[in-house]
């Protein structure tokens, strides 16, 4: 496994994954409509593509709900561990281990085989989780590509919100390693990698030429 030692969320962090593709972009990256594209993979593609042109990061707002999550995430990975039992390893930024500019950062390392994964959702969606409802298709594309990167075998998928009665704050669910659906989003990462690397050489072919003009 190759790791950036870091602190997720710490400038060095978003310096080493600046212009790459994140396991919470994979699905931004692969989105697809009954006609092609998803207009998400545009949008990240113009981000990713800014990032490698003025080597800042881009803009990106934090929701009041998007806020509670990274607030809740500690008390949420302390509840996991004394409850399962587990020791939470922290990891900084792990790089894919064939896919040059392909990231991923896991919420924690568990054992020599699996993952943790960790959302703080609001109640409506905590609730739907406790009754069953199928983990969002953008976590499941998410945990996969993180056990791409970090070659473990599953993820304990976690939804925590500690507003419910206390036997019902957190919720885990396993989710092991599909090595049919890593292989395919492998194949569109790549793709749309390859993709912004020409736009960049493109603009700057195009914009350097005229500057020496």
């Amino acid at each position: 496994m190759k790791v950036v030692d870091c602190e997720q969320g710490s400038p060095e962090w978003f310096a080493a994954r600046l212009g790459k593709v994140g396991a919470s972009m994979v699905a931004d990256a692969t989105a697809r409509t009954k006609t092609g594209w998803g207009a998400s993979r545009a949008n990240l593609s113009a981000r990713l593509v800014l990032e490698r042109l003025t080597g800042n990061q881009s803009e990106s707002f934090t929701t009041p709900a998007m806020q509670h999550g990274i607030d809740t995430e500690p008390e949420a990975r302390r509840t996991y561990a004394f409850v399962h039992g587990h020791e939470v390893v922290p990891v900084g930024l792990v790089l894919h281990p064939t896919i040059a500019d392909a990231v991923a950062s896991p919420d924690g390392l568990i054992g020599e085989h699996g993952l943790v994964e960790i959302k703080c959702p609001q109640p409506a969606k905590h609730l739907q989780t406790l009754l069953g409802a199928e983990i969002d298709g953008a976590y499941v594309k998410q945990m996969q590509w993180q056990m791409a990167c970090t070659g473990r075998q599953w993820v304990d998928f976690v939804s925590f919100n500690p507003s419910f009665p206390s036997e019902m704050q957190m919720h885990v669910r396993r989710v092991t390693r599909d090595d049919k659906m890593i292989s395919g989003l492998e194949e569109q990462v790549s793709e749309f990698l390859s993709e912004v690397a020409l736009t960049v050489a493109k603009l700057q072919a195009a914009y350097q030429s005229q500057e020496a003009a």
